[in-house]
């Protein structure tokens, strides 16, 4: 884990920067100078952008990660001499790997958006009634999709080559604080609506090409296909064309999923209500950023790991990034719900966004879900049991699809968020299940049982306090219950329930009192 905590603590630096944008940019700007169906329409342009690339893409990021491996080779050059004679310096080759992450996800963005094309008819009947403004700015998807597309494929590119950090500033700051900027233009009337939407895709092509440009700049990287490797590798190019076909079909399942929400909620509710479910995701999603910023780094090392066959290094892998993301992940969904009452107050218009109180913990469980036991999903389709992944994701979609249709109506929001933490239950538990059962890899162990145990016994004295020590000034009550979170953060140092943490800490502590 030496390699991974180096990357992961510059990683999540740099994702907690972004955070603290997306903060100000969230709860100071876009909730006081924003309508809620403004940021319904940004919302839902996103959402849709993301559905697009997923599909688009023709699951270029997972093949880069998967494949990577296996089009590195190490040629051997007399270019370096020592004193005592010749020395053979080791060059790496990839193969003419970069040009098919190029080729592929364009080819896959034309089919895409043929489809997308032909469907803006059906798209807009569906969504016109409630959500005008959407269908008013339907065809902006398509740019605002190409730049993201080739934004994560750039980013992925130089994630395989053990280069996380400048890619994760790309997306965490400098997107960020792109957006922050037009929304402040938005919000002071220097761009009306055409030029705030033209603005979003703006900005996301900004970061593509930053990505690109930092990829270049490591060097190594070779635009020219390698037809004669491939020739000499069929069973690599069959073994890769039949994975990327398990994974376009996937795709339809697995990302539609993540996007059900939103789209069944601007359809049915209208952009508003989308605005709203929008603050709260962001909200949420604050739960499950350490796993971005660690498994960034830990993916390609498990990858190599299934390669080997090392199942008891891929099985160490996923219980330690598992256990630490559970922890972490458990202690910041805590500091906002204990909190959740005083982030409405100070919130520009926090009344209008109280209402999805209820839905900020649902969706911040389901995103405490996917940063635990995404990786195992990750696992699962780095091997050869990757099939059981796309079983798995039509199961997701499938059950929020009926989910959401049956709950939104009766609970609106609350019931689309508990739709998604209903469908997530199911989907990582039949993961968990299968990559104990095909890989013999153990996620859980006895400190993840430990750390739940913490968290419940954490967010069951929280109540109590709300229930039977209640306090008439609401943030000496938020201050008296969150110190409850630091003694379960000291219990967990204590207990060792993240061996690799406590590292981390210890060094600090020690290079503190070193000065």
């Amino acid at each position: 884990m030496g390699v991974i905590a180096k990357q992961s603590i510059k990683g999540t630096i740099v994702t907690y920067l972004g955070v603290a944008v997306g903060f100000v940019t969230t709860f100071f700007v876009i909730t006081r100078f924003l309508t809620t169906e403004q940021i319904g329409l940004a919302r839902v342009l996103i959402d849709a952008a993301t559905l697009f690339i997923g599909l688009a893409q023709l699951g270029t990021n997972a093949s880069i990660l998967r494949f990577y491996p296996y089009f590195v080779s190490n040629s051997v050059s007399p270019t370096t001499q020592s004193v005592g004679g010749n020395r053979e310096q080791s060059a790496v080759s990839e193969n003419g790997f970069f040009f098919w992450t190029l080729l592929v996800p364009m080819v896959g963005f034309v089919l895409v958006a043929v489809l997308f094309l032909s469907c803006h008819a059906p798209l807009s009947a569906w969504f016109g009634e409630r959500s005008q403004l959407f269908v008013d700015y339907y065809y902006f998807v398509l740019p605002l999709a190409f730049f993201m597309l080739y934004q994560t494929v750039f980013e992925t590119n130089a994630n395989v080559r053990m280069h996380i950090v400048v890619p994760r500033a790309v997306r965490e700051l400098l997107t960020r604080i792109g957006l922050l900027v037009v929304y402040l233009l938005y919000a002071f009337q220097v761009l009306d609506t055409d030029g705030f939407v033209w603005a979003l895709v703006g900005v996301y092509a900004l970061a593509a090409l930053c990505n690109a440009a930092y990829l270049f700049s490591l060097g190594g990287i070779d635009l020219k296909p390698d037809i004669a490797y491939l020739r000499q590798n069929k069973p690599l190019v069959r073994k890769y064309l039949l994975y990327t076909l398990f994974l376009i079909i996937s795709a339809v399942a697995s990302v539609l999923a993540p996007t059900l929400s939103s789209f069944f909620i601007t359809a049915e509710m209208g952009l508003s209500y989308t605005g709203i479910f929008a603050i709260a995701t962001y909200m949420s999603v604050m739960v499950s950023i350490p796993y971005r910023s660690l498994t960034a780094i830990a993916s390609p090392q498990l990858s190599m790991a299934i390669k080997r066959d090392d199942r008891l290094e891929a099985g160490t892998l996923l219980s330690q990034v598992s256990g630490n993301l559970l922890l972490v992940g458990g202690l910041i969904l805590a500091v906002i719900w204990v909190n959740i009452d005083v982030i409405f107050a100070i919130l520009p218009n926090g009344a209008t966004y109280a209402v999805a109180r209820r839905t900020v913990l649902l969706l911040g469980l389901g995103q405490l879900l996917v940063a635990t036991f995404q990786f195992a999903l990750t696992a699962l389709s780095y091997s050869r049991y990757y099939p059981f992944s796309l079983l798995f994701s039509f199961i997701l979609t499938v059950t929020a699809l009926v989910l959401n249709n049956l709950f939104i109506p009766r609970w609106g929001m609350d019931g689309a968020a508990l739709a998604t933490l209903i469908a997530d239950v199911v989907y990582f538990g039949l993961a968990v299940l299968t990559v104990r059962v095909t890989l013999q890899c153990r996620i859980f162990t006895r400190r993840h049982l430990l750390t739940i145990l913490l968290l419940l016994l954490l967010f069951a004295a929280n109540q109590v306090c709300i229930e039977f020590v209640p306090f008439a000034n609401m943030w000496l009550s938020s201050i008296v219950r969150s110190l409850l979170i630091a003694v379960v953060a000291w219990l967990a140092y204590r207990w060792q329930l993240s061996p690799e943490i406590n590292d981390i800490v210890a060094k600090w502590m020690h290079q503190f009192n070193r000065r």
